[in-house]
C-alpha cells in the first residue's frame, strides 16, 4: 500500500509550522468510529503504515478500515557525520501535516469495544495524542 504520492511539484519543500484546527476531515464520513488527532504535528509514512497494520491485525479481517491522511510533503536529511554547509540534504521520505481535530483512521463493521482497543493499539504507534470519536 503506497502512502506517498507518485509525483510532487518540487523535489524539496521548505519546512513549515503546523498551527490551528483542521477545517476539513473532522467528521466521521465513511465508517462508524474514527481516530481523531488532538494536537498538531507531522506524521511520517512509516508511522501511518505501522498504525494501520496494528489496526488491521487486531481486527483480524473483520470490519473495514479507511486511511484518511496522505503523507504528501517530502522531507530531507543530511548524511551522518557531515560538516556544516554544502546545502540542503537529499529527500528521504514523505510526511503529512496534521492539524488538531483531523480524523486519521475510520473503522466500520466492528463493536465499540473492539474499535476502542484497535485504536488504542494504533495510537501507540503515533507521535501525536489521539482520541476515539463515533458517528
Amino acid at each position: 500500500m503506497a502512502l506517498e504520492p507518485s509525483r510532487t511539484k518540487f523535489r524539496k519543500y521548505q519546512r513549515r509550522r503546523v498551527r490551528g484546527r483542521a477545517s476539513a476531515g473532522v467528521d466521521v464520513s465513511f465508517g462508524d468510529f474514527g481516530l481523531q488527532v488532538t494536537e498538531t504535528g507531522f506524521l511520517k509514512t512509516n508511522q501511518i503504515e505501522s498504525a494501520r497494520k496494528a489496526l488491521t491485525h487486531h481486527l483480524k479481517r473483520g470490519g473495514k478500515v479507511w486511511v484518511r491522511v496522505l503523507a504528501d510533503r517530502p522531507y530531507t536529511a543530511r548524511a551522518a557525520e557531515t560538516r556544516m554547509g554544502g546545502g540542503k540534504g537529499a529527500p528521504v521520505g514523505f510526511r503529512a501535516a496534521v492539524r488538531r481535530g483531523h480524523i486519521i483512521f475510520e473503522i466500520a463493521g466492528v463493536s465499540k469495544t473492539d474499535a476502542a482497543e484497535a485504536f488504542r493499539l494504533a495510537a501507540h504507534k503515533l507521535p501525536l495524542s489521539t482520541r476515539m470519536v463515533s458517528k
